[in-house]
C-alpha cells in the first residue's frame, strides 16, 4: 500500500479497536441501540459538514439510493446495534478481538461475490486457523447463556460488515467516499432511533461527562472520518485488504480493556486471539497475489 493508504488503514484500527472501549463506556448510563443512534447523529452532522467544505452533493438516482440503503442496514446499523448488545453480555477485549473475524467472513462471501477475490490455498489455510481461534474463544463461554449470547451477536456482526464490505466493493465502485458514508449513517440512524425507541422504551437523554464523552468519539471520529478512509480503502485496495484493519482491533481492544477497565486476559482470549490474527496474516501474505486491486 501507499504511505498515505498505510495512514488511514493504521487511524483504521486505532480507533475502531478503541470503540470497544467508548461503547463499554457509554453502556454504563445508557442503552446500547440509544447510544448507537446518539453517536451515529453526530456523525451525519460531521459527515454534512465535510460534505459542504469539499463541495460535494447528494446522490440522486433511486439505484444509488437503494445501494446506500443496504449498506446503512448491514454495515452500520445491524453490526453496530449487535455490538453495543453484546457488550453487555461479554468484555470490550472479546468483543474486539470476535470482532477482528470480519476478514474471514469476508474472504468467503467474497469468493461467490466477487470475480477478483477468489479463495485459493493459503486463505483456506489463514480461515482454518483464524477458526480454530474463534473456537477456543467461545468455549469458555459455552456453558454461559450470557456470555455465548454476545460472543454470537459480536460473531453476527461481523459477518453483517463482510456482506456489507463485498457489497460496496461490487456495487458502489466509484463513488465519492465522503458521500457513501454520509448516506449509510444517516440511512443508518433512521432505521435506528425508532428501534431504540421501540426495544429500549423513552428516549434517555446522557447526564455523565464521560458518556458524552464516548457518543462524540464514536460519533465524530468513529463515524464521520473513519468511515470516509474506510470507503477509501476498499475503493483502492479491494474488499478483503480493507476488512484486514480488523485485526489491529485486537491488540488495541485487549491493551485498553485490560489497563483501563480491569478486564481479564485470561489464556483462551491470549491463544484464540493469536490464532486469529495468524490466520488473517497468513491470508493477507502468503502466496502469490491474494488480491488484485484494479482490473
Amino acid at each position: 500500500m501507499k504511505l498515505r493508504e498505510w495512514v488511514a488503514f493504521c487511524f483504521l484500527g486505532t480507533v475502531w479497536g478503541s470503540s470497544f472501549l467508548w461503547i463499554k463506556i457509554g453502556l454504563s448510563e445508557i442503552k446500547p441501540f440509544t447510544l448507537i443512534a446518539y453517536s451515529f447523529l453526530l456523525g451525519a452532522i460531521g459527515l454534512l459538514v465535510i460534505m459542504r467544505l469539499t463541495k460535494q452533493s447528494f446522490p440522486r438516482d433511486r439505484n444509488t439510493y437503494l445501494g446506500y440503503l443496504f449498506m446503512a442496514v448491514f454495515n452500520a446499523a445491524v453490526p453496530f446495534a449487535l455490538t453495543s448488545w453484546g457488550e453487555t453480555k461479554i468484555s470490550s477485549g472479546l468483543a474486539a478481538i470476535l470482532n477482528a473475524t470480519v476478514p474471514l467472513f469476508t474472504i468467503v462471501i467474497a469468493h461467490f461475490w466477487l470475480h477478483d477475490e477468489k479463495i485459493n490455498l493459503s486463505r483456506i489455510a489463514g480461515l482454518t486457523i483464524g477458526m480454530f481461534g474463534i473456537i477456543i474463544l467461545v468455549s469458555r463461554d459455552f456453558n454461559s447463556g450470557g456470555g455465548m449470547q454476545g460472543q454470537l451477536a459480536l460473531l453476527l456482526a461481523a459477518a453483517s460488515y463482510g456482506t456489507a464490505i463485498t457489497f460496496s466493493r461490487k456495487h458502489l465502485r466509484g463513488k465519492s467516499p465522503v458521500v457513501e458514508a454520509m448516506m449509510m449513517i444517516l440511512m443508518a440512524d433512521v432505521v435506528l432511533w425508532p428501534l431504540a425507541f421501540v426495544v429500549e422504551g423513552p428516549l434517555t437523554v446522557p447526564l455523565q461527562i464521560m458518556t458524552w464523552t464516548s457518543i462524540m468519539v464514536l460519533g465524530v471520529v468513529g463515524s464521520s472520518l473513519a468511515y470516509v478512509l474506510y470507503f477509501y480503502l476498499i475503493e483502492t485496495r479491494g474488499a478483503v485488504r480493507a476488512s484486514l484493519v480488523n485485526y489491529v482491533y485486537p491488540v488495541v481492544g485487549l491493551i485498553l480493556g485490560v489497563s483501563l477497565l480491569g478486564e481479564v486476559a485470561h489464556w483462551e482470549l491470549i491463544v484464540g486471539s493469536l490464532l486469529i490474527v495468524v490466520g488473517i496474516t497468513i491470508i493477507n501474505t502468503t502466496g502469490r497475489t491474494l488480491i488484485r486491486n484494479r482490473l
